[in-house]
């Protein structure tokens, strides 16, 4: 998956580790890299729930590491196929997508039938991660 860069050249998507205020890491957010100008920028389909993820740290967070796969789905995707060595490319990402939201609703009946609302919410918020939107 690419975009053009300001400077014209494509940028490609790739995973990086951010740091925020010096103390913490965030492993695999998925990020559009140029490897011409070295300008970056975070995906838009995770900027925002990256962004909440940020302002509950405050602004003195404890030293950590976060990996962010594990509170995003759509970060956990790519970070599956690029260990899969699968291309980026949006034929298939959007064909992994719809293996997980497939997997994910399969879970959804299940805590539906357990009646584990707690779940169930988790797995909505999971599902609504996974927008069509994003794919680009």
């Amino acid at each position: 998956m690419h975009k053009r860069c300001s400077c014209g050249h494509s940028m490609k998507l790739i995973l990086r580790t951010v740091i925020y205020v010096h103390k913490v890491s965030i492993a695999n957010v998925p990020v559009y890299s140029c490897d011409r100008c070295s300008r970056n920028e975070v995906f838009p389909g995770v900027k925002q729930d990256l962004g909440e993820l940020v302002g509950r740290m405050g602004a003195k967070p404890e030293p950590q590491t976060i990996a962010f796969e594990e509170k995003h789905e759509w970060a956990g995707v790519l970070k599956d196929m690029i260990a899969r060595e699968q291309p980026l490319q949006a034929e298939s990402v959007a064909r992994r997508l719809e293996e997980r939201t497939n997997e994910l609703l399969d879970l959804l009946l299940v805590a539906d039938s357990l009646k584990d609302e707690t779940w169930k919410t988790e797995l909505r918020s999971r599902l609504s991660q996974l927008s069509a939107q994003y794919i680009s």
